[in-house]
């Protein structure tokens, strides 16, 4: 049973939280960390921002936002108001009383959890811990993470949680690029270690949300996190296994999930698409498959969706090299045009985008692929494909279809031109269904 805290140590910081006092530090300033740090600061706390990267602080601090979908005048408002800077002095993280962690939680090369960045930030933490603070952990993990290894990481400092300091885990729920539900509004579910981090942790995220939900213990919000990303990566094994079916039937998957769509109960609707990707679905199922082997248990259905959707890049391949062998063309010294390059439409994020993947075996066909992105103008380096080529997005232009043996439609970016592809373009790989009527020169895939 966790220690009972000091209430002394507990009031002290929960007035200040309330009272908009208290200095919050958060720790990794990506896509979940920035936002988090920007509805902080707006809601009336003094935020530093922690970073690694010199180039991201001096953005920040000048005022300039490297995420699309957050105005830069928003960082600017808040360094007026004194409510933001960002740093990467870790010394000042002694100045401040909520320290919220945001670190990237990936899979490593055997798709096992990948924990070295939550170590290495426990360890600055650790370094620098005093009496009266509350570490949230934010970041995506397995259960019994926040519990165990970050506990044990900041114990040794001789402080105890519960006791001296204050530990707590709130899943982030971030969805880049959707504007119809503003971030205040998606409920935030949190778990303390003990009573009194669950109370102020609550404090914390009830000054930037509608809504709180408060969950029995950091284990269950760690669970809550990895359930709703599984459910969602079932469901797109789902409907990626069902087109393959019906398209050996000749069935068309989109008319019948507009079909089923209709149905006002028992039935939600998800996409098909040439493979997962993004910073949940393709990495989280796994946190929770790796712990469940420690007690003996395996999860079937978690592992069937990752293999199904895993290999939707190579099927999206194959249909391309039929559909170009139908017109006496092999895949070797083809060019190859992707459409998009992120992993979700209207968005510049590229983070285990299927794109690669394609690129790679493109690549190892023997084929000349380039790609077309409007959000995305050179392409990033990613830790999954590391040894890709650099590539530039061409320009879609009429001239410029025409110079290409296929066009894979890999992203539904709003700002394409689809009429003009389908024009000029000899052949289309259609994975995301845009070309609903069908054409001689489509193919869904």
């Amino acid at each position: 049973m966790n220690e009972a805290a000091s209430p002394a140590l507990k009031t002290a910081l929960l007035d200040r939280i309330q009272s908009r006092q208290s200095r919050i530090g958060v720790m990794g300033l990506g896509y979940v960390g920035l936002p988090l740090a920007m509805r902080l600061a707006e809601a009336g706390h003094s935020v530093y921002g922690f970073d690694v990267d010199p180039s991201k602080i001096e953005k920040l601090n000048s005022g300039q936002s490297y995420l699309r979908y957050l105005d830069g005048s928003r960082l600017q408002e808040a360094a007026r108001a004194g409510r933001f800077r960002a740093t990467s002095d870790f010394d000042q993280l002694g100045e401040v009383e909520v320290i919220v962690i945001c670190v990237p939680t990936p899979l490593d090369a055997h798709r096992e959890p990948d924990m070295k960045y939550v170590v290495q930030t426990a360890e600055v933490v650790r370094s620098r811990l005093r009496r009266g603070q509350l570490v949230i952990l934010e970041s995506t993990t397995y259960p019994g993470t926040t519990d165990d290894l970050l506990r044990t990481s900041l114990e040794q400092s001789g402080l105890r949680a519960e006791e001296d300091f204050f530990l707590a885990y709130s899943p982030e729920r971030e969805d880049p690029g959707r504007l119809d539900i503003p971030a205040a509004r998606v409920p935030k579910v949190v778990g303390g270690y003990g009573p009194a981090s669950t109370e102020l942790a609550l404090a914390v995220y009830a000054s930037v949300s509608e809504k709180v939900v408060e969950v029995s213990s950091t284990k269950v919000a760690e669970a809550t996190k990895l359930t709703e990303n599984i459910f969602r990566a079932v469901n797109i094994a789902l409907v990626n296994e069902l087109k393959t079916v019906f398209d050996r039937m000749g069935i068309d998957v989109w008319e019948v999930l507009d079909a089923a769509a209709t149905k006002p109960f028992g039935f939600m609707r998800f996409n098909p698409g040439p493979g997962w990707g993004g910073h949940c679905i393709p990495i989280d199922p796994f946190y929770l498959t790796w712990k469940a082997r420690e007690y003996g248990e395996t999860t079937k259905f978690i592992e069937l969706a990752g293999e199904i959707n895993v290999r939707m890049p190579a099927y999206v391949v194959q249909k391309l090299v039929v559909a170009l062998n139908d017109r006496g063309k092999t895949l070797k010294n083809a060019k190859v045009l992707l459409l998009g390059l992120a992993y979700k439409k209207d968005i510049d994020d590229t983070r285990e985008s299927p794109a690669f993947e394609i690129l790679e075996h493109l690549l190892e066909y023997g084929a000349l692929p380039a790609y077309h992105d409007p959000q995305v103008a050179v392409a990033p380096k990613v830790r999954s494909w590391p040894d890709l080529p650099p590539f530039r997005s061409v320009p879609l232009t009429r001239e410029s279809l025409k110079d290409f043996d296929a066009v894979i439609t890999v992203t539904d970016h709003s700002d394409v031109d689809y009429a003009l592809v389908a024009e000029c373009a000899s052949l289309i790989i259609d994975t995301r269904g845009i070309y609903r009527k069908g054409g001689a020169n489509i193919v869904r895939a």
